[in-house]
This record gives structure tokens, C-alpha cells and sequence, in this order.
């Protein structure tokens, strides 16, 4: 089976507060008599799902063209996360159904990342989650696209360090940021940089079932760009 996890690119789609929002000018429209239909776009390229070049949270990192495609493809976890509005997700949020031990190696270089997932055990009777390199956020804190709400979730500096420990290589989450909508230094966002890890945003999760999945969510290679929406979609392995 597979999930869109995009949501439709419309002008009513809501963008942060003070960017640019989608417009559509037509240039050729074949109901006045032209022989072709043509267009031109102007938008952000935080629309939507999009994926954060590492640029945008840090003075001369990498672009969103320089991101290897295989962190925004391949096998992925989704993990719904019960979290109050505008506060940050931690590692204890996860328990105990997200396995604590480390992998081997530690998990912090790329040969280990590449391993695969930590391997454990939870509580008795629970079904533990072996982490994928490549984990969702689901925490229903920014429930429609088309409306801007300013107190949803985000992620927490012990939650980027306690992934990227377990082999982790991209976050993604179903709000506008990976951080609080008041940040102004960007914890997560920097702590993210610093592990090497990626980002994608604005995912849409609500109807995917906790899991595990393959990811498709390639950026467009955007020379010199902060960010670049996808096509995000998941299938079921």
C-alpha cells in the first residue's frame, strides 16, 4: 500500500507567517484560444512537504542540491508521539516502545548509520520498535494545512541526540518546523546540523498507521537553495 503523505499544493496552503505563500500566474490558457497551457509559479520553498537544506540553519553548510538522495529515500519508522501543544518531543516520550540500546559502533558515522537498525527489547508485553534510519514524527498538533496554528510540536535537542546515537540519518515531522514557532535560536535545527542529519517538514501523517515503510521524499536539485518541497509518499514493506 502506499501513503501521500504531501499535502495538495494550493494557494491556500498555509506557510510561515511572512513568507511567500503560492501564486499562479497564467501565461497561455487554451480557453481563450491559445494553443497550449502555461504557467509560472511563485512560492517558498518551505511549501508544503519540503525538505530543509542544512543552508537554511547554518552559515555556509550545504545547499539542498548537496544532500545525498539516500537520506530522503529508503526504509523509514513512523511513530505517533502523544505530545502537548507547543512543547518539544523527548527520547522518554518514546518509551518503552522504542528500543534504547545502542547500535554497534555507536551509531555516529555514516558506515554505522548505513548498518542498519538498533536491535533491543522493551517491556514485558510491549512491541518494541527497532528503529529505521529514517524516522516520521506523527503528533497531530498542526492538523490542517490550510490553517496556520502557532502552538505546534517540535523536537527536542536529547531527542535529535538520542536518534542520531541509534543510527539515525533524516527527522521528519507533520508540523511546519522541527522547531517551536517562537524559537529564534533553533535548538533542534542546529543540533540536527551538527549530527549531520536531515530534515523534512509538513508531512501530512494523520491516516498512516504507526510502522515501518519505505520513504520517498526526494528534493528537486535546487542549485544553491535553503530547501525543496517533495513529493513525499510511503509504502508499505
Amino acid at each position: 500500500m502506499t501513503y501521500d503523505i504531501t499535502p495538495p499544493i494550493t494557494p491556500k496552503l498555509a506557510v510561515w507567517p511572512g513568507d511567500t505563500p503560492l501564486s499562479r500566474e497564467v501565461l497561455n490558457d487554451m480557453a481563450r484560444g491559445d494553443n497550449i497551457a502555461l504557467s509560472t509559479l511563485r512560492a517558498t520553498m518551505h511549501l508544503g512537504a519540503h525538505a530543509d537544506g542544512p543552508n537554511h540553519y547554518g552559515k555556509d553548510a550545504p545547499a539542498i542540491d548537496e544532500r545525498g538522495l539516500d537520506y530522503f529515500l529508503g526504509p523509514c519508522q513512523v511513530i505517533r508521539v502523544e505530545v502537548a501543544r507547543a512543547t518539544r518531543i523527548t527520547p522518554e516520550m518514546l518509551s518503552p516502545k522504542v528500543s534504547r540500546e545502542m547500535p554497534a559502533g555507536g551509531g555516529n558515522d555514516l558506515a554505522s548509520r548505513a548498518a542498519g537498525p538498533a536491535q533491543g527489547s522493551g517491556a514485558p508485553g510491549e512491541r518494541t520498535i527497532h528503529l529505521q534510519p529514517r524516522v516520521l514524527f506523527a503528533t497531530g498538533t498542526f492538523p490542517d494545512p490550510e490553517n496556520w496554528n502557532r502552538d505546534f510540536a517540535a523536537l527536542s535537542v536529547e531527542l535529535v541526540d538520542f536518534l542520531h546515537e541509534r543510527g539515525v540519518i533524516t527527522m521528519g515531522i507533520d508540523t511546519p518546523s522541527v522547531d517551536l514557532f517562537e524559537s529564534k535560536d533553533l535548538p533542534a535545527h542546529k543540533a540536527i546540523l551538527r549530527c549531520n542529519m536531515s530534515i523534512l517538514e509538513g508531512l501530512v501523517l494523520k491516516d498512516v498507521p504507526e510502522g515501518t515503510y519505505e520513504l520517498i521524499a526526494l528534493p528537486l536539485p535546487l542549485v544553491g537553495f535553503d530547501a525543496s518541497p517533495v513529493r513525499a509518499v510511503l509504502r508499505t514493506v
